[in-house]
This record gives C-alpha cells, sequence and structure tokens, in this order.
C-alpha cells in the first residue's frame, strides 16, 4: 500500500513507522509491527494542519502535491519527537509525546528543512539534516526551537551533476560511533539508487556515494530512500521504498550487513524477493491497514465521533458538514460548496488501496440530494473515476464519470477545474443504489472500473478507467466516498454497508 518516505524506529521490542500522508487528514500515520514486515496502524500525529484556503479547497487553491513530507521519527529519552517539513506552507513542524497514540504536542522550529532528519546525539547535542543537491547539516538548541547559535552548520554532501533527482531524502543515524547518512539518488537516464555516506565526525568528511541500485523486476523503478534499524537480536535491515505505479509508493524491507564500519545493503547488490524476520511476540495478529466499515459509532463523552484510523479525508474537512448515525449505520455527508469535480470537493474519506487488487462496495441513499449533486464511491488520483447516483428534475440516475488522459507530471498543487467526461447513465427507480468499484494494478496498466447491483447481481458501468501515479497528487489512488453540489449547497447522501476486499 502507498506508505511512501517511511521512518523506522525501535522502541524496546516494537517497531514504529512513520510516513507521509501529504493532503490527507488525519496525518502523519505511525504503524508498528513486531517484525518489520506485518504492520498495523497505531495512529495519527495531528487531526488538522495549518487551517489554510488551499488546505480547505478554497479560493481556488488545493495542497494537492505538497502538504507534509517525509516525516523523521525519533524516540529520545522517553518522548518520541515527530519532525517534517509542510511543502505548501514552507513551515517545519516538530511534535511530540510521551506515547505514540499520543496527545502529540506540536511547535515550530525555525528555518523549512527539507526531507529533514533529527540526530541526538551522546552527548546530548541535537543536529538536523536536510535539503536537495545541497546537504546540510545544523545544530539545533536545545528545545529544538531553531538553529543553536554558535552551533555547527555545514554543507556535508553536494551533487550538481547531470541529474534527474539530486541527493535528497535524508535519514541520519549514529551506530557504533559513526556517523551514517542515507540518501536518494537518481542519475539522469537511470533509476533512483539509494545512497550512503560515513563519517567518523559531524566536522569530517562523509565519504560514500550508491550502495543500492536495484528494481526487484518491476519497470526500472529503483528501490530508495529511508533508513536502518536494528533489531533486538542484533540483526540489521533498511526500510525503503519503491514506485508501484498507480497504487504508489510501497514500503521495501531490504536485509543490511557490515563490512568493517560500512553498511550492506542486499544480497550481491540486490534486493531479495523475501525477507525472513523473527517476530518479538509471534501470538500477536496486526490488524489490517484497511477496513470494512459499518458505521455503527457512538460519539465518546465530549459527543465526538472517531472514524477508525485506516480513514483519512481528502484535505481538511468541514466537522460541521458530516456526521454518523451508529444507531442506523450511515455516514451522512453535505455538500457544502459548488464544485466543479470530485478533485475540489470537500469532505471525501479515503482509504488506501492494495496491490495488486482490491474492491469496495457501499450502499447509497441520495434522498436528501439536490438537483446537479453527486453522491458516490471514487477511485480518487489526478486521473479520477467514479460512480455516483445523482439528482435531476425528472429523477435519479447512476453515472460513471472519469478525467481522461495522460497524468500531470508537474509537481505542487493543482486546482483542475475539468468535470471529466461522463462514460454512462442509467435511470435509478429512486435515490438508492448499490454501487462497486474494483481495482487492478499491473505493470502499467493500472485500471478501475465501476458496477452496480441490478436485479442481484452486479453489472458493469461506463469504460474501464485508466490509473495513473502523477506528481499533481504525488498519492497512490484511493477509495473515496463523496458528495458535492454542481448548483447549490446543502444537499447531502447516506452512505451504509462499506465492504472492502482485497485481491491475491
Amino acid at each position: 500500500m502507498d506508505f511512501p518516505d517511511p521512518d523506522v524506529i525501535r522502541v524496546g521490542d516494537m517497531y514504529y513507522m512513520a510516513s507521509t500522508t501529504m493532503h490527507f487528514m488525519p496525518g502523519a500515520v505511525i504503524l508498528r509491527s513486531y517484525d518489520l514486515v506485518n504492520w498495523e496502524i497505531a495512529g495519527h500525529v495531528y487531526e488538522r494542519l495549518d487551517d489554510t484556503p488551499a488546505r480547505r479547497l478554497e479560493g481556488g487553491k488545493t495542497i494537492y502535491g505538497q502538504g507534509m513530507w517525509a516525516p523523521c521519527l525519533r524516540y529520545h529519552k522517553g518522548t518520541f519527537f515527530v519532525c517534517f517539513s509542510a511543502n505548501d506552507t514552507h513551515t517545519t513542524h516538530l511534535f511530540s509525546s510521551e506515547r505514540i497514540e499520543g496527545p502529540w504536542r506540536e511547535r515550530i522550529v525555525q528555518g523549512f528543512y527539507y526531507d529533514c532528519s533529527l540526530l541526538f546525539d551522546d552527548d546530548d547535542r541535537i543536529y538536523i539534516v536536510y535539503g536537495n543537491k545541497d546537504i546540510r547539516l545544523t545544530e539545533l538548541e536545545a528545545d529544538l526551537s531553531g538553529p543553536r547559535t554558535g552551533g555547527l552548520q555545514r554543507l556535508i554532501v553536494q551533487d550538481r551533476r547531470d541529474i534527474m533527482l539530486g541527493y535528497e531524502g535524508s535519514h541520519f543515524c549514529k551506530v557504533n560511533g559513526r556517523y551514517c547518512l542515507f540518501l536518494i539518488h537518481w542519475p539522469r537516464g537511470k533509476r533512483r539508487r539509494q545512497a550512503c555516506f560515513v563519517s567518523d565526525s559531524l566536522e569530517g568528511e562523509f565519504r560514500g556515494g550508491d550502495v543500492l541500485d536495484d528494481d526487484l523486476g518491476y519497470r526500472s523503478r529503483g528501490v530508495a530512500q529511508g533508513g536502518m534499524i536494528d533489531t533486538p537480536d542484533g540483526r540489521w535491515y533498511a526500510m525503503l521504498f519503491q514506485d508501484r505505479g498507480a497504487a504508489g509508493r510501497m514500503p521495501v524491507l531490504v536485509p543490511v550487513e557490515w563490512k568493517g564500519d560500512s553498511p550492506v545493503l542486499g544480497s550481491g547488490g540486490k534486493v531479495p524477493a523475501r525477507v525472513e524476520t523473527t517476530s518479538s511476540r509471534p501470538a500477536h495478529v496486526c490488524g489490517k491497514l484497511y477496513s470494512s466499515d459499518d458505521f455503527t459509532y457512538l460519539p465518546d463523552t465530549s459527543g465526538k465521533t472517531k472514524l477508525k484510523e485506516v480513514w483519512e479525508w481528502n484535505h481538511l474537512p468541514d466537522d460541521t458538514l458530516w456526521s454518523v448515525d451508529g444507531e442506523r449505520g450511515v455516514l451522512r455527508i453535505t455538500a457544502g460548496k459548488v464544485s466543479p469535480n470530485l478533485t475540489l470537493a470537500r469532505n471525501t474519506l479515503t482509504q488506501r488501496t492494495v496491490y495488486p487488487s482490491c474492491a469496495a462496495r457501499v450502499e447509497i441513499n441520495g434522498s436528501g440530494l439536490h438537483d446537479g449533486d453527486y453522491a458516490g464511491l471514487c477511485a480518487l488520483q489526478g486521473r479520477w473515476g467514479m460512480i455516483a447516483v445523482t439528482r435531476e428534475a425528472d429523477g435519479f440516475f447512476l453515472v460513471m464519470k472519469g478525467r481522461p488522459g495522460e497524468p500531470d507530471m508537474t509537481i505542487g498543487a493543482t486546482y483542475d477545474e475539468s468535470p471529466g467526461r461522463e462514460y454512462a447513465r442509467v435511470r435509478l427507480d429512486g435515490p438508492r443504489a448499490a454501487v462497486k468499484a474494483e481495482i487492478r494494478y499491473g505493470r502499467g496498466k493500472d485500471t478501475a472500473e465501476f458496477f452496480y447491483k441490478k436485479t442481484g447481481e452486479w453489472k458493469k458501468l461506463g469504460t474501464t478507467q485508466r490509473l495513473y501515479f502523477g506528481l499533481d497528487h504525488f498519492t497512490g489512488c484511493r477509495f473515496g466516498l463523496f458528495v458535492y453540489a454542481t448548483r447549490e449547497t446543502g444537499g447531502s447522501a447516506e452512505f451504509g454497508d462499506f465492504v472492502y476486499e482485497a485481491g491475491d
């Protein structure tokens, strides 16, 4: 699944992984594991981050392709730390908590530290490594508020040759008294590689270069970017990631051995297709990273409804425009803005999709829709597809729409007002429908198909929608439940009996 930019630590016999969530809320997801292979969601670091118009999908702005990138996860003297840069506001956020489940305290670190990595050194001095092409090291104040006055600041690695992507994705650690810096490297005309540089001191020369160049036989998509972790019994691994088309960027576990004081990744320079690990708690069964949902939630003592951790909203949600009726088992979403298409709809509730195939189905009640509203199930990406109930003056219809064309490879926020193309429409007898989306991933042939239930059988509606990983959204495809208005606000729909199935 799409858990990019992984940073992994071990506390006792438990491993924790932080991953990029970009424009999704709650954000900065953290997973946990006892064996580095099977993972479950421990929680999210924040519910909301910087309430800006772009994060609310307002004012002709979005944060697609931006938001929070590449979190650094650390544990020091009984406290967890998560540090990352937000690429839409150019701020560096630092969260801390004594418990991985939170609550988390937030502060801003003075300066913008792209793809940063923290190091708490043995003498309690604190450093941050960051950058693209020019990788810099800066000593921080003891309270991590910003650069330390008179502290160490220097350039440690640089690459300005003919490159597709210079060194970035810093992961910095200290092993056996030596400083190890892991970076991603992408020479022009070649695939991404993993690089490693080592130094005996922070003032000394960092020596190294590319240490892993492999694609696991998948379309020359290199396995790279991440850091190392040791096990309680002294073995070492690297947790990196690989692009897998529209499914997104997926963690890859790589064994590590030491040659002298330098790490050697993989086996014979390659990533093994299968990696054996040992669980410190073999009886523990991890929860799934996806879930069905009957929406039978009950509010807590403060009256707030907390959804399962597998759910994340597309951009900041408006909490006044969604609710759950736990007794009836329905999620209600109300359209609070007029939107030209799916990607600009607020309060779209999403889950990651599973490689190599998966399906989701849901029941929709569109009786509360206004004319021109859409309520449905989507495959959310820059080139999206959807099946939805829509209401017109002469009744209810079920439509399949999609955004055709090649992916947008422009990094940064996009404000796409294209309404998409309607491929098919059928009249409904009333406002209710049961719909399904099936997603299949292959070697450059990632697709979504949409179905509705008629007389007890699933019938395909519309075309097969091609899916693409583009830099406009910079995330893997997700299932989403949505409602949006094209004419007036205030319409609503209810969703019930959401069922998620992962294929082989």
